[in-house]
């Protein structure tokens, strides 16, 4: 590939994520003025200043312009997870394959906010985000199993998928929910740490 080439393709990516990007900050923004139910694809379309066949260029259908992202894909959270070295800890493993999704979570914090709110306001959203956290979580407890030498029906490898997707979880609906500070980052370590050391009841409030 000559330079040129090289700069003709950069651009021609830049400018599918430009109109990705605006697809789906238009999918939010009208779904939490109006509801799932009353905004349609030719809509979205029109806010985002495209066609819907190019719409459909991007997404299958509304509900996937609201849920997908680039930071949600798995695979790059399990491809940075067989990365981390054998003897990292296994949860210390998934807490830096995590950065594959939280850095582009926090530069896109208000979109990702507006994100969360439109998927608690419209529950029927969940069954999409649940099927793809599946396939994820069933491929990290492969490397899990692979790291650690143990056969994939072992009890360990699960849990430790299961309790760091509740440990990001809980950290990102907390730093959404506030003037995001501290960063996400910040809040995942918190929450990773806790885990870490057993949970212990926090201190009274004085």
């Amino acid at each position: 590939m000559t330079d040129t080439d090289r700069v003709t393709t950069g651009r021609r990516d830049r400018k599918k994520a430009q109109t990705r990007a605006a697809l789906t900050a238009a999918a939010l923004r009208l779904v939490a003025e109006r509801g799932l139910e009353h905004v349609t694809v030719e809509e979205i379309s029109e806010a985002a200043d495209v066609s819907s066949r190019t719409f459909f260029n991007y997404f299958a259908c509304k509900d996937e312009a609201i849920t997908d992202d680039p930071a949600l894909d798995g695979s790059r959270v399990v491809a940075r997870l067989a990365t981390v070295p054998a003897q990292v800890p296994a949860l210390r493993a998934v807490r830096l394959a995590l950065d594959e999704a939280i850095g582009p979570i926090q530069a896109d914090r208000e979109l990702w906010r507006l994100r969360l709110t439109v998927i608690t306001e419209n529950p029927t959203l969940l069954p999409r985000l649940i099927a793809g956290n599946v396939a994820t979580e069933r491929a990290m407890v492969s490397v899990i199993a692979a790291r650690l030498g143990v056969g994939p029906e072992h009890p360990y490898p699960p849990l430790v998928t299961a309790v760091a997707g509740a440990a990001f979880h809980c950290a990102t609906m907390r730093w959404a929910a506030d003037d995001g500070t501290p960063p996400l980052a910040e809040l995942v370590d918190e929450a990773f740490a806790g885990i870490s050391a057993g949970l212990p009841d926090p201190p009274p409030r004085g």
